[in-house]
């Protein structure tokens, strides 16, 4: 929806003219309008900063800082049920906008810090308290929108964005070599375990949680919801793909809500399918789809993404790879200044051609399928811990017998054919960075790592799954959507991150999670009837995500000397030389394509910090 930045400061930590540069740097996120508030507070200065883009009520009336009496508020999301919440608050106040924006200072007004606990959306917000004197933040329930920060003895930053941060302080932050070897040599799931960035002092708050800041500069953080997962035995399979089927449309429906232009990310799985098949048939929107196209047949899945639109009847705009060396390296230097940070995968690359178009059509809101693998089951490994947790129960030999006849043929990572894994060892986790270990060896630094793992759940598969959706997965996929989206100026909705589908979701007995050897089980049936069965029962998982020999024509020396050059920033971190000397350019595997594109990313991101 919106950028936001802030602090709280004594004034000679800021730049002069910093506020200024910070609304150019939030131009992206929010072109249609651009305020900020400035207050004395003692020998100190409260800043709160706005860009907008306008989704709901559009008109100037709802532009921010929005001020409500004692209370200043600056917020980007979207509060999805704000028509419900404005009907139970409408008796008691006076409301002078249509915007979700007003609702949510009226909430907090009402409810104080709990104001969270009733909106259905994604936020990240900042509200000052003038009667308190207290700077109140908050982050939604999966981290959809983005909160950075940093504290000093001086002063409080914060923003959307980590450049918004840089642009107010007067300081030059050191980058944090221990995440960049996490990226390199770990991969994506490495990076979000301790809220950390590519800067060692500025932090990410941690989903779920709020911040009460004094002018003393202390903080107080509040963890506000943390999911339980506890099996309903009661729950039986009809009532399970009804109850799903109801949550899943209710949370699409408020998705939709908007007062502009929607479109829908459609990758050819099931789960953008089932999403663009409910709105159509459903809820009768006419649709408009955007795909990408790989000619790499691994990820090709140009047949089912026509045979969802054909059925729907839909516009469908497909964007075609292409190799193209000069904009290769333009766009990833663009796209790694944006991200602050490399890119952690080469889907996030792919995924910026898509919201450029999107942008290109006239639309300003996406709504994308994430996070339907990590509460459904959606990966091969899931398979695994899914047997491990029935291995004392009559579903496994059956389950175990389906496994054999359906998902092995089509896994082709050796550390994922062996069923056994999970069952022999509970504890093992090589699987959480399999591949990556394998480029090991040409690390040039040693560096610690010690694997870490909430505990959501005495149930493995679910606890994993978690861990995924809370601490490995989802959150790179959230911050790369979030800022490919809004460097097009388009917010990103997703319609599996809902609590109450969450909670739902928890509930349900394991053994009906994977059956007849279809993973997301319980939504291919719900969507019975609504989904294509060609796409929905289709079991091959491709997932979003493209071949780097489809971006990068490895047969061009310049290409090459520009990855390996010996003086190169990443040499002082990997074995360019050895690496170079292994590669086989004409079969390159997954591993290391995946290897490549980081190092590509890394040595952007050091040359220009």
């Amino acid at each position: 929806m919106c950028g936001i930045s802030g602090y709280i400061s004594k004034k000679k930590l800021v730049r002069e003219n910093a506020i200024k540069n910070t609304l150019e740097l939030m131009s992206r996120r929010g072109p249609d309008a651009q305020k900020y508030i400035t207050s004395k507070l003692g020998e100190k200065e409260l800043s709160l900063i706005h860009s907008r883009l306008s989704i709901i009520d559009i008109s100037d009336r709802s532009d921010q800082p929005f001020i409500d009496g004692h209370l200043k508020l600056i917020f980007n999301g979207e509060i999805y049920n704000y028509k419900e919440l404005k009907n139970e608050l409408k008796d008691k106040y006076a409301f002078k906008t249509d915007s979700d924006t007003e609702v949510l200072i009226k909430c907090f007004r009402e409810y104080g810090e709990r104001c969270v606990d009733h909106f259905v959306g994604m936020w990240a917000f900042a509200i000052w308290n003038e009667k308190t004197k207290e700077l109140f933040l908050s982050r939604d329930n999966f981290g959809e929108k983005p909160l950075y920060y940093f504290l000093c003895d001086d002063g409080f930053f914060f923003g959307s964005e980590i450049k918004f941060i840089k642009s107010l302080c007067n300081k030059n932050f050191e980058i944090n070599q221990d995440l960049i070897n996490k990226n390199l040599f770990l991969g994506y799931k490495s990076l979000n375990k301790r809220n950390q960035t590519f800067y060692k002092e500025i932090k990410i708050l941690e989903n779920s949680t709020n911040i009460t800041l004094n002018l003393n500069l202390e903080l107080k953080f509040k963890k506000y919801w943390i999911p339980e997962s506890r099996v309903d035995k009661k729950l039986n399979k009809e009532d399970i793909n009804e109850i799903f089927k109801q949550k899943i449309t209710e949370s699409l429906k408020f998705r939709l809500r908007s007062d502009v232009p929607l479109a829908f990310c459609l990758s050819g799985g099931i789960d953008s399918g089932s999403l663009s098949s409910i709105a159509s048939k459903i809820l009768n929107r006419n649709i408009n789809t955007f795909s990408i196209i790989d000619e790499d047949q691994r990820y090709n899945e140009e047949e089912n993404i026509d045979t969802v639109t054909k059925d729907l009847n839909c516009a469908s705009h497909k964007i075609q790879l292409k190799k193209n060396k000069d904009n290769f390296f333009d766009r990833m230097n663009e796209l790694v200044r944006y991200h602050d940070g490399p890119l952690a995968t080469i889907s996030y690359y792919v995924h910026s051609f898509l919201s450029e178009e999107i942008a290109k059509k006239g639309f300003k809101v996406s709504i994308s399928g994430t996070g339907a693998d990590e509460i459904l089951t959606g990966y091969y490994d899931h398979n695994l811990l899914h047997l491990a947790t029935l291995k004392t129960s009559k579903h496994y030999e059956e389950n175990l017998k389906n496994w054999k006849k359906y998902i092995l043929p089509n896994i082709r990572n050796p550390y994922l054919k062996n069923h056994e894994i999970y069952i022999k060892n509970p504890n093992d986790r090589s699987l959480v960075y399999e591949e990556d270990f394998n480029v090991r060896a040409y690390a040039t630094q040693s560096f610690k790592f010690l694997f870490e793992e909430e505990r959501y759940s005495s149930e493995l598969l679910r606890n994993r799954m978690l861990n995924e959706l809370f601490h490995e997965v989802v959150p790179v996929i959230l911050k790369h959507d979030d800022l490919n989206s809004m460097y097009y100026s388009v917010e990103n909705r997703s319609p599996f991150l809902d609590k109450s589908l969450l909670e739902f979701s928890l509930k349900i007995p394991p053994e009906l999670l994977i059956s007849d050897g279809f993973q997301k089980n319980i939504l291919r049936n719900s969507v019975k009837n609504i989904l294509i069965d060609k796409v929905r029962l289709n079991r091959q998982k491709k997932g979003f995500n493209a071949s780097i020999n489809s971006i990068i024509d490895f047969n061009d020396p310049e290409i090459l000397k520009n990855i390996f050059n010996k003086n190169s920033l990443v040499a002082e971190y990997v074995n360019l030389k050895k690496l170079n000397d292994d590669m086989n350019f004409k079969q390159i595997p997954n591993h290391i394509s995946k290897f490549i594109f980081s190092i590509i990313g890394t040595q952007i991101f050091l040359e220009n910090n």
